[in-house]
């Protein structure tokens, strides 16, 4: 079983940033579509995009994909597919679906379709009509798109952007995936000063230093696939000690402010849980009082936004003092995530590229101002 096709799922809009993570981690990318991208791996391979991925949601085994115009067409080749070589006789395992453009609309119906035929090949394979569903857990997931029904089982368990380091949320928090999507998208690295002065929980600033230093971000957390028997321990443990020799200790510059103290003093909790604490320095301040006076820095942030604020005279006060502000940074490189549709540029600077990325379920742009390289560059 080393040859191995999986999916990782992402958010619209950062399927690129995920590319470039499963190629740099080594993995033959297959196909790239919307929301999802293939690729080839083995066993180590479940383990390793688990523990190392930043930007995905999660990482599905497919398991199989065909035609499905009828039921008796979704069972029976649901019916073909080895379901023993993944799903212990203990096993716990539960389906979910969703249709798109499809024949087989219903998605209940569809789901206890492929629930009712796995159980038969279950039966048959190993010779028992009763299953206890006491041991590992897996999700199985039938998607159907355009009348082709794509089965699928998660690894991952709960979704990747639960690192397993946020103790204490604030309001509207950034994922942990797509912030981390921000910092792979821009241009900063670990020699260069990065900026969030709206770091809210600490999401931007914990995950740049996370990337900083090399540290997996899947390492304080468990998954599903780590209980499957068919895997091993044995790969799991040599992927984990793999990632925990691969940290590194660079020191870096990232300042994290925020205008409210308890939003503060929750992004340094969760900062400290997730082992870069002292990467950080923390501030409680106004971005308009910040000191910007270094050159070459990255500013990367998720300025304040919501229905309560749409109209209000105070987001556009705010956004206005934002494009005088860090209008002003002509050598900085800025980089603004805005479900305020209103803000277009900066004063005297106008986006080189403007992205749109979903923060759940809200439409954002994420506008970058490209500053001139550092001379050290």
């Amino acid at each position: 079983m080393n040859a191995l096709e999986l999916i990782a799922t992402t958010t619209f809009g950062v399927e690129a940033v995920a590319k470039r993570e499963l190629t740099g981690l080594g993995f033959e990318v297959l196909r790239t579509e919307n929301g999802k991208i293939t690729f080839n791996a083995d066993l180590s391979g479940i383990a390793r995009a688990n523990l190392w991925l930043r930007s995905a949601d999660r990482v599905l085994l497919k398991t199989g994909e065909f035609p499905a115009l009828t039921f008796d067409e979704l069972f029976d080749k649901t019916t073909a597919i080895p379901w023993e070589r993944f799903i212990a006789p203990d096993g716990k395992f539960t389906v979910n679906g969703k249709s798109v453009k499809s024949t087989l609309f219903s998605v209940p119906d569809c789901q206890a379709i492929v629930k009712k035929a796995i159980v038969k090949r279950l039966e048959k394979a190993y010779g028992i009509a009763w299953f206890p569903e006491t041991g590992a857990e897996f999700t199985v997931l039938v998607s159907l798109l355009s009348d082709v029904a794509t089965l699928t089982i998660d690894t991952s368990g709960v979704a990747l952007h639960k690192r397993g380091y946020r103790q204490t949320p604030v309001a509207a928090p950034l994922k942990e995936t797509l912030a981390a999507a921000l910092v792979l998208l821009s241009y900063w690295d670990e020699n260069r000063s990065l900026y969030d002065v709206f770091c809210g929980s600490g999401t931007i600033p914990i995950e740049a230093a996370m990337i900083g230093n090399n540290l997996a971000p899947g390492l304080n957390r468990d998954f599903a696939s780590r209980h499957w028997e068919w895997i091993g321990a044995d790969v799991w443990n040599e992927e984990i000690a793999l990632a925990q020799a691969a940290k590194r200790s660079h020191p870096l510059r990232i300042r994290a402010s925020d205008i409210d103290p308890a939003a503060v003093e929750a992004a340094k909790a969760n900062a400290e849980a997730a082992g870069v604490g002292e990467m950080i320095r923390w501030e409680v301040a106004d971005f308009r009082a910040i000191d910007y006076r270094e050159k070459y820095g990255v500013l990367i942030s998720n300025p304040p936004y919501g229905e309560r604020l749409a109209d209000s005279e105070e987001i556009r006060r705010m956004y206005a003092d934002i494009e005088n502000v860090f209008g002003r940074l002509d050598t900085w490189s800025i980089y603004l995530l805005s479900g305020h549709l209103g803000f277009t540029k900066l004063k005297n600077r106008e986006s080189d590229r403007i992205r749109k990325l979903y923060n759940g379920n809200l439409e954002t742009l994420y506008h970058q101002f490209l500053g001139p390289k550092p001379p050290w560059k």
